[in-house]
């Protein structure tokens, strides 16, 4: 089969695409034959061996699959050869096929084509892991969705509002800002000519912000975190930015305020019944029109590595889908 490889650390033009032998279930996996796969913002950093965790080398990146099962583990009942599926890996989406865990993966719904649902499970499990079970978002509270443009960003944009948040993106561009409109954000802040921390508290009244989605990191982290209100929840999903931010801890203390991780591969890994719940309310959303992936770009296996560099410029509105 064909795959993308990662032989050494680096940039995505340091990616290879080969020819490796088929792969083969154990008793909890299901081979998935790829027909699409999303990329997302922590693809371009493991390449680079600066995701929490490194893969030995050489390994095939990609994370985000939908396809149809290729052959199936004993232990395995959910599911069987020639379903159509989507699910997660932490790696080795960009190939022909997939080796994918039982637990997460599940069955496609018709009414979905495979790219979109290789655009969903990352995306949309993060923000609605994040804000319903992390933040516990209330109907009425206001949401900053920091780089609100981008895969989980405009996702968590679009959950917020289906939940009955005041949503406020801030994102680089004024174009991009025009797409979290249209996903129905309430304000909108462009961080590159606005002053952030002025700017929501003027939105808020001088309140502050009571939930702050953060999968950028940088600089704009203290400054959103200055604009947090009393009892606020501070959502630490990423660093897009390339910087982890340092914090000085007083602010959470003189706002009342928690700093809460959100890690939602290992929520779902060690809470499989609980993500199981979260994600058969996101099919619900989506099978009645409420969530919809946006797609930048659909591109073939061969500009895999294109592709990611244009994630790592930043230039990416929603999602990048590789199909296979």
């Amino acid at each position: 089969m064909k795959a993308i490889r990662c032989q050494t650390y680096g940039p995505p033009s340091n990616l290879k695409l080969e020819e490796i032998d088929s792969l083969h279930a154990g008793p909890k996996e299901v081979v998935v034959q790829v027909k699409a796969c999303g990329l997302n913002f922590p693809d371009t950093l493991i390449i680079q061996g600066l995701y929490q965790f490194k893969p030995e080398l050489p390994f095939t990146p990609g994370s985000d699959i939908a396809g149809v099962v290729k052959e199936i583990g004993e232990e395995v009942k959910h599911l069987k050869i020639g379903d159509e599926v989507f699910g997660f890996v932490a790696y080795g989406g960009l190939a022909e096929e997939v080796i994918v865990p039982g637990n997460a993966c599940f069955p496609k719904p018709t009414q979905m084509d495979y790219p979109v649902a290789a655009s969903f499970m990352m995306a949309y499990g993060t923000s609605y892991y994040a804000l319903k079970d992390r933040a516990k978002l209330m109907e009425g509270e206001t949401l900053l969705v920091m780089g609100a443009s981008g895969g989980v960003g405009l996702a968590a944009v679009e959950l917020g509002k289906l939940m009955g948040a005041k949503v406020i993106a801030a994102a680089s561009t004024q174009d991009k800002l025009e797409l979290c409109k249209a996903y129905g954000a309430d304000e909108l802040i462009n961080y590159t000519t606005q002053d952030l921390k002025s700017t929501l508290k003027k939105i808020t009244d001088g309140k502050g912000v009571d939930v702050i989605y953060d999968p950028v990191g940088g600089d704009f982290s203290e400054q959103a975190l200055r604009a947090i209100a009393w009892n606020g929840r501070f959502l630490v999903v990423g660093f897009a930015a390339g910087t982890i931010p340092k914090i000085a801890l007083n602010l959470p203390l003189l706002k009342g305020a928690s700093i809460v991780g959100v890690f939602w591969g290992g929520f779902a890994m060690q809470y499989p019944k609980e993500n199981m719940g979260n994600t058969m309310t996101l099919m619900k959303w989506h099978a009645e029109g409420k969530l919809k992936p946006h797609i930048h770009k659909i591109v073939p296996l061969e500009d895999a590595k294109e592709a990611l560099e244009e994630m790592m410029n930043r230039s990416v509105k929603g999602k990048m889908v590789v199909q296979i």
